[in-house]
């Protein structure tokens, strides 16, 4: 059963479903910031999150302890006085191990709990509980450590500190006469506890050397520098090992701590607290609704066109309408000059979509201006957002730009630039053309035939006539201005609607070109401003 089973029933006064909710909004804002802060930004809040979700898992029933003082401090005869034994070594001078001993008070369902404590098999006691009359009942539950010296001279004794402070439920800070306004407690230790100050006890120990009037003056100036260390609502009250005042008191806010079972959760919200406020700066911005500036979407979008070549692609179109209309409509005669002229969008291999294009590769300076257009738009996008957010959202934005030419050539091999189908009125007036050209013909051949026969002397054909004209004449000649006027008529027209065609393919490439803005630089942005906002929400949520 999970700690959160066992106390949710009886310890109405700890808000345990919203802790597990905090510290899954903690898990949230990790994941929403992996890549983007850097990891040793979030060092502290994954260390929190898994010892938290560890925590909850455990035990419900034990409330670990830490007794922890420098060497000297006599924090192993108060741990061996409270555990009726002597189970931890006394060093005087030197630290004597590197290892916490544990004694507990009920050990059953312990273990797993001092498995994830790492404390070694050797070093765990049990306390025998007798009977519900013991005076030790009180205690049952509680799990006591005591820790190596925080001022050891080896590394390793310190670092096996620091990692049990991480992880005990509440902590006893034992000081002495000699060393309690030491600054390595108060700068290393007491300081960095004030988020803590809920399960926080500083005794002054030892306190049978002095006299009543110069304990309660000692008592007094160590309240007074844990004040100063943000501490100033911790109990602070001196202790004996041996003669008065004795641990009596020390005892008795044991078992209240053990009886209220709740010292897990307040070190476990006091835990999440302290990562909260740490990564407050990280998310302290609000992006509003629109953070992607539209006006700095419309420079890329430009940049963007112009070393795609989308003009040179909009001029050809241009041209290949002009070039195909007169193919389909001029002097059939003519025709076949015309189609000895190159199709300017097939020099560029888009005649038709394709995969690929003849395009040449943009010129060093449109690079440049794609490049500063890329820059100015992530730093409008990310100029709310505090550090190191606004790094994030530029590598994102730059994350695809090498892919970009490639890209952009795709996307305008496979436009349809409206050229595939030809107009109904090209087919009219080649219509027209024909029937003229054909009529000119017929006049021709109908003269030379009358020719012939005039250089033969045979007897004229009989012309018909209309009006003072031969019919033959007015073939030929009528044919051939039917023809010019129609060319005439239709170079107009096909100009304009060569300009619809251009202004058409134009907002069709920057369709597609807005589409490749869109897919490798802004979509990568935007999906950062939405980690940014998710983180927000995230800590927000773990927030109390």
């Amino acid at each position: 059963m999970s700690l959160v089973d066992r106390v949710r029933g009886d310890r109405g006064v700890v808000p345990v479903d919203v802790l597990v909710r905090r510290i899954s909004a903690l898990q949230r804002f990790v994941t929403a910031t992996n890549g983007a802060v850097p990891d040793e930004a979030l060092t502290k809040v994954r260390a929190v999150t898994g010892n938290a979700s560890e925590r909850l898992r455990l035990s419900g029933e034990h409330t670990v302890v830490a007794l922890a003082g420098a060497t000297g401090s006599g924090k192993s005869s108060l741990f061996n006085l409270l555990a009726s034994g002597d189970i931890s070594p006394v060093g005087v001078r030197r630290p004597t191990t590197g290892n916490a001993y544990a004694c507990v008070w009920g050990y059953d369902g312990a273990g797993p709990l001092l498995d994830w404590l790492r404390v070694p098999q050797a070093n765990r006691f049990a306390h025998h509980l007798t009977s519900d009359a013991d005076e030790h009942a009180a205690l049952a539950g509680l799990v006591l450590l005591d820790l190596p010296d925080f001022d050891s001279v080896l590394e390793e004794h310190r670092l096996e500190v620091d990692r049990l402070l991480s992880l005990v439920d509440l902590v006893v800070w034992v000081t002495d006469p000699q060393k309690y306004a030491d600054q390595v407690i108060h700068e290393r230790y007491l300081r960095t506890f004030r988020h803590h100050r809920d399960i926080t006890v500083v005794l002054l120990n030892q306190a049978d050397r002095l006299s009543p009037a110069d304990t309660a003056r000692c008592v007094n100036d160590l309240a007074r520098l844990l004040a100063a260390d943000g501490l100033a609502t911790v109990p602070v009250f001196a202790v004996s090992a041996v003669g008065q005042p004795g641990a009596e008191e020390l005892r008795n806010r044991l078992a209240r701590s053990v009886a209220a079972r709740h010292a897990a959760l307040t070190r476990l919200a006091a835990d999440v607290d302290e990562v909260v406020g740490e990564l407050s700066p990280l998310v302290e911005a609000d992006l509003g609704r629109e953070p992607v500036s539209a006006r700095s979407v419309t420079v890329l979008v430009e940049s963007l066109t112009a070393a795609a070549g989308l003009p040179a692609v909009a001029d050809a179109t241009v041209h290949a309408y002009r070039h195909r209309a007169m193919r389909a409509m001029g002097w059939p005669v003519t025709r076949w000059l015309r189609r000895a002229r190159p199709d300017p969008l097939r020099r560029l291999h888009l005649e038709q979509p394709a995969d690929a294009t003849s395009l040449p590769a943009p010129a060093p300076a449109e690079r440049s201006a794609v490049a500063l257009a890329v820059r100015t738009l992530a730093e409008q996008a990310a100029k709310p957002l505090p550090e190191p957010w606004p790094e994030a959202v530029l590598a994102a934005a730059r994350s695809r730009v090498q892919d970009l030419p490639d890209a952009l050539d795709t996307a305008i091999a496979r436009t349809d630039l409206g050229l595939t189908r030809s107009p109904w009125w090209w087919r009219l007036v080649g219509a027209v053309q024909w029937l003229a050209t054909v009529a000119a013909l017929a006049g021709l051949a109908w003269l030379v035939v009358r020719l012939a026969f005039v250089a033969l002397a045979l007897p004229d054909v009989v012309t018909p006539k209309v009006g003072a004209l031969p019919l033959p004449t007015l073939l030929l000649f009528g044919g051939l201005t039917v023809g010019v006027l129609v060319a005439l008529l239709v170079r107009p027209l096909v100009a304009a609607a060569a300009r619809r065609a251009g202004v058409r393919a134009s907002r069709r490439l920057r369709t597609a070109v807005e589409a490749v803005a869109e897919e490798y630089v802004v979509a990568p942005l935007r999906a950062v401003l939405a980690r940014y906002t998710s983180a927000r929400a995230a800590l927000s949520d773990a927030r109390r």
